[in-house]
């Protein structure tokens, strides 16, 4: 049986043997707040643990936040976990601690051709032929007591890591891609360390690509307040101010108070308390505004952006790797608007794909900008 586990102790010793690796995971509840509230953390020490080696950490009892900052910061144990971008929010806000060094296997598993984005239950299947239960993933992990249900469910999270872990190197060392796991790995745990929200968000609403240039620019004000008082006031963005609303406020700015406050009438969802603060982040200039890039939508040169998808297609093929794995359809569109191998695309993706698509890039038009 697992083990509940309400006192820091246990988390001390684990440190104390420090064993080579262990498996981690973490139940959260995020439907009413900017922030996951940490309900739950699940962690498999193998032989360094008494029993099935599975610990149930109550991350809501004094000192756990400590004693699991020290643990995710011991950089003697490796931390394998299964999509952990979200989990690394949660274990950041509540430890102020990141878990390093990581082992993803979501990643390892695509950078070994299994498949792109594979769900746990999915790449245990694939690799090691086992089955587990789904049936709580939509729990209330903040309630207690934990049902039997929800403490075996929790478990089976953490159970089979160290035997996916060790299947995985094996393949990702057969393949000479460990760095590139490593990489990627390093990448995220990066962006989890930095968590300053999105730069451009508007660029991740379709609907900005109809939007002028100066709307697109107020769009982005009102998004960039919008994700900082999320933040500062722990509640969903959605919550502060919709995303119809704000392209509509974008589309026609209202001029002063009274104006804004007519639109807002009509609108149910509308922030009519925080009216002050919508109508002074429409109109106030941001540092970086004129750098914005342009939400685009069809008006790149579809041939040019088909002859990089196919070039990367070869080379993925080449490669065994699954679709988007190497270059998505976000990235491949970055490259061909100018932008000099971003984020992912540096690194190794680089160093598989340039050869391929630098002829491409230089035979196209300088970007223009302006939308």
């Amino acid at each position: 049986m697992p083990h509940w586990i309400t006192d820091p102790a246990p988390l001390h010793a684990l440190i104390a043997a420090a064993p080579p690796s262990i498996g981690m995971d973490t139940e959260f509840v995020r439907e009413r707040t900017y922030w996951p509230q940490l309900a739950l953390v699940q962690i498999a020490g193998g032989d360094a643990l008494p029993d099935d080696g599975i610990l149930l950490v109550d991350p809501l009892l004094p000192g756990m936040a400590d004693a699991l900052a020290q643990l995710l910061s011991d950089t003697r144990i490796l931390k394998v976990m299964h999509s952990a971008s979200e989990d690394l929010i949660a274990l950041k806000y509540y430890c102020n601690a990141l878990p390093q060094p990581l082992f993803d296997t979501q990643i390892a598993a695509a950078l070994c051709g299994v498949g792109a984005g594979l769900g746990y239950q999915r790449v245990l299947q694939e690799l090691l032929g086992v089955t587990v239960d789904k049936g709580e993933t939509r729990s209330d992990w903040l309630r207690r007591p934990l049902s039997a249900s929800q403490l075996h469910y929790a478990a089976d999270d953490v159970r089979h890591l160290d035997a996916l872990h060790r299947t995985l190197c094996e393949r990702l060392d057969a393949l000479q891609r460990t760095a590139w796991l490593e990489e990627d790995c390093a990448r995220m745990l990066a962006n989890a360390a930095q968590d300053e929200g999105e730069r451009w968000p508007h660029l991740g609403m379709r609907s900005a690509q109809f939007l002028d240039r100066d709307g697109q620019i107020r769009l982005l004000r009102l998004l960039r307040w919008r994700d900082t008082y999320a933040r500062d006031h722990d509640r969903p963005r959605t919550w502060i101010l919709d995303n119809e609303l704000a392209q509509l406020l974008a589309r026609t700015p209202p001029r002063d108070l009274s104006q804004l406050q007519s639109m807002f009438e009509g609108q149910p969802k509308a922030p009519r308390k925080l009216a002050d603060q919508v109508l002074e982040a429409l109109h106030t200039p941001l540092a970086d505004e004129n750098d914005l890039p342009p939400a685009r939508g069809d008006d790149r040169d579809r041939n040019a952006y088909k002859k990089l998808q196919q070039a990367v297609a070869e080379r993925s093929a080449e490669l065994a790797l699954p679709d988007g794995v190497l270059a998505s359809r976000r990235w491949i569109e970055a490259l061909q608007d100018g932008e000099d191998w971003p984020g992912a695309l540096s690194g190794w993706r680089r160093a598989q794909l340039e050869t391929r698509l630098a002829p491409i890039l230089e035979s196209l038009p300088s970007p223009t900008g302006g939308g």
